[in-house]
């Protein structure tokens, strides 16, 4: 990205620090289950719902990335730019998936 391009998720930064903190506090709240000696299989419910959410907001952040980024590259002109902007979201998504 170049220093005067933005990020794609800049106008929704504000929603994805919400949906950040609501993660980060189930995270603690898994921490809580542990330390109350919760029955396994429901924190595993939680584990797997705060999963979920992390990846509800990557799925987003690719797409703001594609739209933003990529589209822009496109915009460009420069074959080199879009190749390279590709090759990051399918980096990404590699790492996603895994």
């Amino acid at each position: 990205m170049s220093e005067a391009q933005e990020p794609g998720y800049h106008d929704t930064k504000t929603a994805y620090l919400r949906r950040l903190r609501l993660i980060e506090g189930q995270v603690r709240g898994l921490q809580r289950m542990v330390e109350e000696d919760t029955y396994c299989i429901d924190v595993l419910t939680q584990v797997a719902a705060t999963t979920r959410a992390l990846q509800s907001v990557a799925t987003e952040l690719v797409n703001d990335h594609v739209h933003h980024c990529v589209h822009h590259a496109a915009a460009s002109g420069d074959p080199e730019e879009l190749t390279a902007k590709i090759d990051e979201v399918m980096v990404a998504i590699k790492r996603l998936l895994k």
